[in-house]
């Protein structure tokens, strides 16, 4: 057998003031929840903004050898060309974090890469030289024929005449 009891009447009285209480402590969580989350979201972009969508500029440059010139002023003119554009490139796009460029000089028929130039915006910005941030290649002055050019070329000698 189950007994059956009947609750106290303690327990059945209305608590008016507990019951307007506990609702302001549902609403109070999701009013302070809904207010705090757009200063989080300030305060979390501050902190770690959006990424940039930033890249590299690439550019291949070719120079033509002038007839006068040897492979020391093309250098400085390849050196020249490359300086330009990467101020070209830093100056048309604000987007453009590195600079990667490339001069490649033409001679008789002859094409081969001078210098390379890598630099980052701070870099250029810090120092904005050709020189300093240029890479050079050993082999362009023989691959280019400058070396055979700059040799002299023997007289030809005269048969001796038979007696």
């Amino acid at each position: 057998m189950s007994k059956i009891s009947a609750p106290l009447p303690s327990s059945i009285t209305p608590f008016s003031v507990i019951s307007q209480i506990a609702r302001r402590i549902r609403i109070v969580p999701l009013v302070v929840l809904l207010i705090s989350t757009v200063p989080a979201w300030f305060v979390t972009e501050a902190i770690a903004p959006q990424v940039v969508r930033a890249y590299t500029a690439r550019v291949d440059l070719a120079i033509d050898r002038q007839s006068d010139e040897n492979y020391e002023t093309v250098l400085r003119r390849a050196e020249a060309a490359a300086r330009a554009a990467a101020q070209r490139s830093f100056d048309q796009d604000i987007l453009v974090t590195d600079v990667s460029i490339i001069v490649s000089v033409q001679n008789h028929g002859a094409i081969a890469p001078v210098l390379t130039l890598e630099v980052s915006r701070p870099q250029w910005r810090s120092r904005p030289d050709a020189q300093n941030w240029s890479t050079y290649f050993k082999t362009a002055r023989s691959l280019l024929l400058f070396e055979n050019s700059s040799k002299p070329v023997p007289a030809a000698s005269n048969p001796s005449t038979p007696k």
